[in-house]
């Protein structure tokens, strides 16, 4: 098993290395020029928009609001790769990896935009009110259903079931530590106990569709960054004369010379950029699922927002592990995952911060399993509608939450790596001829704000983009539309 590990990780980090990041990097650039740097240029009108009004469904109940699909969407970001994948990063890539992580975030946050608006633009209606993706603008966008198809597959595939099992094999990994820091011997059946609650837990969320969904994510995420940032600003303020030190650190790993000689910055540069893209999931093709919940009144609203998530989770969020992490100066080689977290807020706070930061993780992943399995839902229904299908799918995720509470840590992060590297692939692949769509949707918006409106699109306003399912204007609108499940 491990020689198999081994082989898989030496592969997956030859296609991270030479060919994904690469190709991100590039398209991402490409994305910000055309944009004229939209990602910075917009970032006051990204808070603007975060809090507008909704419609109501085809059910008679509110649509998702622009906030909700925000919240989803950092469900899913905000989970264990801010706190054992920043880790990771810094424990493979040393403080370096913590500077590529941030230059990755500004640079791809063009491509979060991207990705969503055109989320929102070929999204379709159902009862709940609306759902779409990358499976969707590859099907009426590209005319590509097979493509949407191979994406839906893989999607699904990874949020549903792999990256589902690296959340819960971190919540196993969190309470077992938490529980030895309390003088006591992690048993065994412990990981099992985890797994059975973590199953009860997501069972009573998921059979509620969408909306429950929604409704534990908005409650949820904003709570538990903020307890995570208190921590981190604890961490801080008792160690407020190291941050120097910690910045630092940070920069000359990027680029020092010794790092360089020694093959560190490669190192740095790979682990930062794979796990910030982990984290943040911008061109990961995840995020734009939830961008297509939001009823909004133009779909460059909900790029603005899906881009805000972005920052949020990396330049806040990720930005808290890093320093904790970097000020308690550990040895970045003798720990992994969740524990060496907790072993640097042990070392600033105390035994009683290990057992605060297993809540916290506790909620951010179980979170992030309710914001993975509603991606998995959402392409599950461009693959299938019936509902034998989807009770299936429910019961394999809960099967899949299971297992992660039980599994080796080492298997399950690299299958996360390999599953989410092909899904990027297809997603970036899809992004290049499409683009210009999403520039074209923004210079609509920026002219009607110009304008002092609040910007409202309808697809006769783009004549000459096929494939837009929803957005029409008042002559041809329906006096009542038919649902779509």
């Amino acid at each position: 098993m491990e020689a198999l590990n081994d082989g898989i990780v030496a592969v997956n980090d030859a296609f991270w290395g030479y060919l994904l990041i690469p190709f991100l990097v590039l398209l991402a650039l490409y994305f910000t020029v055309r944009s004229g740097v939209v990602q910075v240029r917009l970032i006051p009108e990204m808070f603007r928009v975060l809090g507008g009004e909704t419609e109501t469904a085809a059910d008679g109940k509110k649509a998702i609001s622009s906030f909700q699909a925000f919240a989803i969407s950092a469900a899913s970001r905000v989970g264990t790769g801010n706190i054992v994948g920043v880790a990771t990063a810094i424990a493979l890539g040393g403080p370096g990896a913590v500077f590529w992580m941030w230059a990755m975030a500004l640079l791809v946050g063009s491509a979060a935009f991207v990705e969503s608006t055109l989320a929102q633009l070929f999204k379709v209606r159902d009862r709940a009110g609306f759902r779409g993706g990358p499976a969707y603008y590859m099907q009426f966008g590209l005319g590509a259903r097979w493509m949407g198809l191979l994406f839906a597959v893989v999607i699904t595939v990874t949020f549903g079931f792999i990256f589902n099992s690296v959340q819960t094999n971190s919540i196993a990994d969190a309470i077992a530590g938490s529980v030895e820091v309390a003088g006591l011997t992690a048993a065994p059946w412990l990981s099992w106990l985890v797994g059975l609650g973590l199953v009860v837990l997501t069972a009573v969320v998921i059979f509620g569709g969408v909306r429950r969904i929604a409704h534990v994510a908005q409650l949820l995420v904003p709570f538990m960054a903020l307890l995570y940032l208190l921590l981190g600003i604890a961490v801080v303020a008792l160690n407020a004369g190291e941050i120097p030190r910690v910045f630092s650190d940070i920069v000359q790993s990027a680029f020092g010379v010794r790092e360089f000689v020694a093959g560190g910055i490669g190192a740095a540069i790979v682990q930062g950029m794979r796990r910030g893209m982990f984290s943040n999931e911008a061109g990961l093709g995840s995020a734009p699922n939830a961008a297509a919940t939001a009823a909004v009144s133009h779909p460059v609203k909900q790029g603005l927002v899906q881009t805000l998530g972005v920052y949020f989770d990396t330049l806040l969020v990720c930005s808290v592990t890093a320093f904790i992490v970097l000020v308690a100066d550990p040895a970045y080689g003798t720990r992994e995952g969740a524990s060496l977290t907790q072993a640097s807020l042990e070392a600033n706070l105390g035994g009683w911060s290990v057992h605060a930061l297993t809540v916290i993780l506790f909620l951010l992943a179980f979170t992030s399993v309710l914001g993975n399995y509603y991606y998995g839902e959402s392409n599950l229904k461009f693959m299938s509608a019936s509902p034998a299908v989807l009770t299936g799918f429910r019961s394999l995720v809960l099967v899949m939450v299971f297992l992660g509470a039980v599994a080796p840590l080492d298997i399950v992060w690299t299958m996360a790596d390999v599953f989410q590297g092909v899904m990027a692939t297809i997603n970036l692949i899809a992004l290049v001829p499409l683009g210009g769509i999403a520039f074209l949707l923004l210079k609509d918006y920026t002219a009607q704000r110009r304008q002092g409106l609040d910007p409202v699109f309808t697809r006769d306003r783009l004549p000459r983009v096929p494939g837009v399912q929803e957005w029409q204007g008042e002559q041809e609108r329906p006096a009542e539309a038919p649902a779509r499940d």
